[in-house]
């Protein structure tokens, strides 16, 4: 039997990728490259959505070129992405009319006050299952609206168009202004801040409230179904599957059974829980998100907790204070002492994700003293990512009742042996690494590849996931409690900083 292949494009925060792989869910070949982070003001980050397309047309040839494959032998393109990034262009010139504005960005947050009113930042939560905050794509398209010249009016005409990135990709793959498909899919759409969870489509009142034009979103579709044909560099090749990057991860772990659960360790930090069939609301500061929706089937619901600064705080540590050259520096650094010194990091840069949704947190450093070494600094770095993610394992439980026995990583960070003993410390619990840790561009391969019959369905794909590596807990429960407390402690610290106005 000829092997068949599957492309997938990853175009994360800080990169775009393209992974191939082969019918065994193994890697053949990857292609990798940075794009620039833009920081016009404080709190405002933005990319430039053509140089993340130049980048991934990039990455797209230099995968094939390294797999020594031509695009006639790929049987289909998947898509995943950063999510919640905004990006506006002109229909007719295919050129965007703003820098995109990226998930972390919090220029929005005086306009998710005001749009919350009495209502407080839950007014749209029972129809969309999320907070009214900054990190949502809605709030950043309405800004555009209301900040780009001409905009709003050009917008209700129907020539400009919106998307997160994935729509973006879609399109430029699909034609561009020669034909281009405008579309995104479920998962992408349940974080705009503008879906119905229920109907899978875009609410009305919503748009109205946020005053954003109907004319200018996409069509929301299915995360696996052949959208369009490529053109250009992968001509003919099927454009087949779609999901925002955790999701995507969701599908790569084969988290397909209700209650189970991966945690994905980048930019930040994502833990999901498949919910099932049926959205559950969640009362302790999480988000009800569509998991994935193969085809016409129903969707499959998750809870996630959002952590916004993780792996991002080990850039912080590296470029800004230049403590460490490379990334991969911090794990020795951190194991040269046997604990944090007393110290602790919130990274709270953009304000503080789930389980708290507070735009008014901003970091901090607690319990300094002499004693504290850089490497005590380093080790309170990793650690900041195993405390955070320990709030958010204790709001899933409190939301569904569903404990979490075991939990599956993913992302660059799982690498780091050091912290992810510390996470399993800190959990109580197993954590375990599958062989192929690019489960974000696996999954959105397993997709593309259900929709164009690469692979069978979902009992074929979770054949394939294998363990690589597991942690099991050290930790001494009343060490755990007490650290606990500490790190809660200097949560606390973060809060009521940022006042509306302030730099």
């Amino acid at each position: 039997m000829t092997d068949r292949f599957v492309a997938s494009i990853d175009q994360g925060t800080t990169s775009s990728r393209c992974i191939i792989f082969n019918q065994d869910g193994a890697i053949v070949a990857v292609d990798q490259r940075e794009h620039r982070q833009i920081f016009p003001k404080p709190g405002w980050v933005e990319h430039d959505a053509a140089e993340i397309w130049s980048k991934v047309q990039a990455v797209v040839a230099g995968a094939l070129a390294r797999a020594g494959l031509r695009a006639g032998q790929l049987s289909a393109l998947g898509i995943t992405n950063q999510r919640e990034t905004t990006v506006l262009w002109d229909r007719a010139t295919g050129k965007p009319v703003h820098n995109a504005i990226v998930w972390q960005d919090t220029r929005t947050s005086a306009l998710c006050h005001e749009l919350g009113g009495d209502h407080g930042q839950d007014r749209f939560r029972d129809v969309t299952g999320l907070p009214l905050a900054s990190y949502f794509s809605g709030p950043k398209a309405a800004w555009l609206l209301d900040n780009v010249p001409g905009l709003r009016t050009r917008a209700e005409r129907g020539e400009i168009a919106f998307g997160t990135i994935d729509s973006w990709l879609i399109w430029n793959l699909t034609g561009g202004t020669s034909g281009g498909i405008h579309v995104t899919d479920v998962t992408n759409a349940s974080r705009t801040l503008l879906m119905d969870l229920t109907t899978l489509e875009w609410d009305p009142g919503i748009l109205a409230a946020m005053n954003v034009p109907r004319a200018m979103l996409p069509e929301i579709r299915s995360s696996a179904e052949v959208y369009g044909t490529a053109v250009g560099q992968v001509a003919g090749v099927p454009v087949a599957s779609a999901l925002g990057d955790q999701q995507a991860a969701v599908f790569g772990q084969a988290c397909f059974e209700t209650g189970s659960a991966k945690n994905t360790y980048g930019t930040g930090s994502f833990l999901l829980l498949n919910t099932g069939t049926t959205p559950v609301p969640s009362k302790n500061g999480l988000i009800t998100t569509v998991g994935y929706r193969i085809g016409e089937q129903p969707p499959v619901y998750c809870l996630e907790g959002s952590i916004a600064i993780t792996g991002a705080l080990v850039q912080w540590f590296r470029d800004q204070l230049g403590i460490i050259r490379s990334a991969d520096e911090i794990e020795s650094l951190a194991a040269s002492v046997d604990d944090n010194g007393g110290a602790y990091i919130v990274p709270a840069f953009s304000g503080l994700f789930a389980p708290y949704w507070r735009s008014d947190a901003r970091g901090v450093i607690t319990g300094l003293t002499r004693y504290v070494t850089k490497a005590h600094l380093a080790r309170a770095v990793l650690e900041a990512t195993s405390w955070q993610t320990r709030e958010v394992v204790d709001a899933m439980f409190q939301d569904s009742g569903v404990p979490i026995t075991t939990l599956k990583v993913d992302g660059g960070m799982t690498v780091n042996n050091l912290l992810m003993q510390h996470q399993a410390d800190v959990l109580g619990v197993p954590v375990i690494r599958p062989e192929v840790s690019e489960t974000t561009c696996l999954g959105a391969a397993y997709a593309a590849g259900l929709a164009t019959g690469v692979w069978s369905g979902l009992d074929e794909l979770a054949a394939h996931w294998r363990r690589d590596a597991q942690w099991s807990p050290r930790m001494a429960g009343p060490v755990r409690e007490r650290e606990y407390a500490r790190w809660r402690k200097a949560v606390e610290r973060s809060l009521d900083w940022h006042e509306e106005g302030d730099r």
